[in-house]
């Protein structure tokens, strides 16, 4: 399911387009990217996790937020976030614009994340119906479990989301509702 055909969009630390590579190249060189990351919670206070694919090119079968990916090159990010919760969890409603944050890792397998993400929240009270070429499993945490078992077990957890729990814990959790 490697597939280099799909572009990443290149950034300076302002987020101006810089470029444009093949995703797994960039992951390889740890180039800094354009990336989106979707929260969504419930009208209870809990939060939509996905359980990655063990196929995926890398952080296969760790536990983290509702979704997340790669716009593409002339694709806005609210767009490319709607579109990849539809595709990832067949979830649609509407989406709220958080805040822009910066990370670097490694996320092993030889690959280095080095995100600018655009990170957007969203409140949904439906069933998901997750692709399981995308994810493996789903559950619904409240904050005080997520929090525990991140502390826990932080390894079962992808570093971005540990990342968004450590630095933006209150928005990440707040809502807007979905029809």
């Amino acid at each position: 399911m490697i597939d280099d055909l799909e572009t990443v969009i290149l950034v300076d630390d302002e987020d101006r387009q810089v470029g444009a590579l093949g995703k797994i190249e960039a992951h390889r060189l740890g180039l800094r990217h354009r990336a989106i990351s979707v929260c969504v919670t419930n009208e209870r206070g809990e939060m939509l996790l996905q359980r990655r694919a063990l196929c995926k090119y890398h952080s296969g079968g760790l536990w983290t937020n509702t979704c997340c990916t790669h716009p593409r090159v002339g694709e806005d990010v609210a767009d490319a976030a709607a579109r990849r919760l539809n595709e990832e969890l067949g979830v649609a409603c509407d989406l709220r614009f958080l805040r822009v944050t910066h990370y670097r890792a490694d996320v092993g397998g030889g690959f280095v994340e080095d995100e600018v993400v655009h990170i957007f929240h969203a409140r949904f009270d439906g069933e998901p119906r997750p692709d399981p070429a995308e994810v493996m499993d789903y559950a619904w945490l409240s904050r005080a479990e997520l929090e525990t078992d991140v502390a826990m077990r932080p390894q079962a957890y992808t570093y971005w989301f540990r990342h968004y729990l450590e630095h933006h814990p209150d928005e990440i959790f707040q809502g807007v509702a979905c029809p």
